[in-house]
């Protein structure tokens, strides 16, 4: 179990993170969301090991998780982190870079099990290209798959996907995130992306301004998100205020009726392939919602707010 209590750090004499506590439990996916400076990366590094805590304490099986004063190289052994700069070695092969913590004592499991974390990553064609000649996107591939070569109790993925293209991306979500389930890794996931929370993780901890101000399971949140920010880091969010109650409402939550107290003027359409996401205007401010075919601009539509909105 992961356990972060009373957690504070500052760079310097600017307040970074302020007094988080959370637990994690063994085998969990926990995504860390919040909009960009919030403190995401910070607390991924806080918990390897690799700045010295202001305050509070952090503790893995009960083993309290120590920073570069106790440390002569810091880091936890039994993690691993993936930083966003992937640090792989230019001149040398993706197997190399994948087998490089590997030992060479057995040989043939050594590049058994390159094998295996190459198809996960599905780079197993590239196994004997030098990590120079790669995309961003093929080196981030490659760095997942050497953060888990020795296995780790504890993985720590920043923003694991962000170079990954879109059609490459979801597949391979699926299959590190069942992996890490199968081994029971536990897991801390910083992202900015909505599909790495509501698809894969087990609790969603939602970050501002360097403190928790919302933590829970990604369904809940998603359905009863306590403000419009929380409603924002999950996609477009319209805020609408009727009979003098406001509701954040997500585009596919509204629909066309023949009557209501929502009348919108379409300002423009968007082909999304299954569907088009409208941009209308209700009472000089901008909404969006989704239908099935195009509407012409400057068309005036009644909306109604669908039981599933909050």
């Amino acid at each position: 179990m992961l356990k972060v209590k009373n957690l504070t750090f500052s760079y310097q004499d600017t307040i970074t993170l302020k007094a988080l506590s959370f637990v994690v439990k063994k085998g969990s996916n926990v995504a860390v969301i919040g909009e960009s400076g919030c403190g995401k990366s910070t607390l991924l590094k806080l918990i390897y090991g690799l700045y010295d805590l202001d305050s509070g304490q952090i503790f893995w099986n009960e083993k309290e998780v120590l920073g570069p004063k106790f440390h002569l190289i810091p880091g936890m052994e039994y993690m691993k982190y993936l930083a966003q700069d992937f640090d792989l070695m230019p001149y040398i092969t993706v197997a190399e870079n994948v087998g490089k913590y590997l030992s060479n004592f057995y040989p043939e499991t050594k590049q058994e099990r390159i094998a295996e974390l190459l198809e996960i990553v599905e780079m197993t064609e590239f196994a004997n290209v030098k990590a120079q000649f790669l995309s961003g996107g093929q080196m981030q591939r490659v760095a997942i798959a050497r953060v888990l070569a020795l296995e780790p109790e504890v993985l720590l993925l920043d923003e694991p996907f962000s170079h990954i293209d879109n059609f490459r991306k979801n597949s391979l979500r699926r299959r590190l995130f069942a992996y890490l389930k199968e081994r029971q890794i536990t897991t801390v996931v910083a992202t900015h992306d909505s599909t790495d929370v509501l698809s894969f993780a087990d609790e969603v901890l939602i970050m501002q301004a360097g403190a928790i101000i919302e933590s829970g399971a990604p369904q809940r949140i998603y359905n009863q998100p306590e403000n419009k920010y929380i409603a924002s880091l999950f996609g477009d969010v319209n805020e609408v205020t009727l009979d003098g109650k406001k509701h954040f409402v997500f585009p596919h939550q509204l629909k066309i009726v023949a009557q209501s107290a929502l009348e919108v003027t379409i300002k423009r359409s968007y082909f999304r392939g299954s569907h088009y996401l409208i941009e209308a205007t209700f009472e000089n401010t901008l909404l969006f919602f989704e239908n099935a075919e195009l509407l012409p601009d400057g068309v005036k539509v009644f909306l109604d707010i669908t039981s599933n909105s909050f």
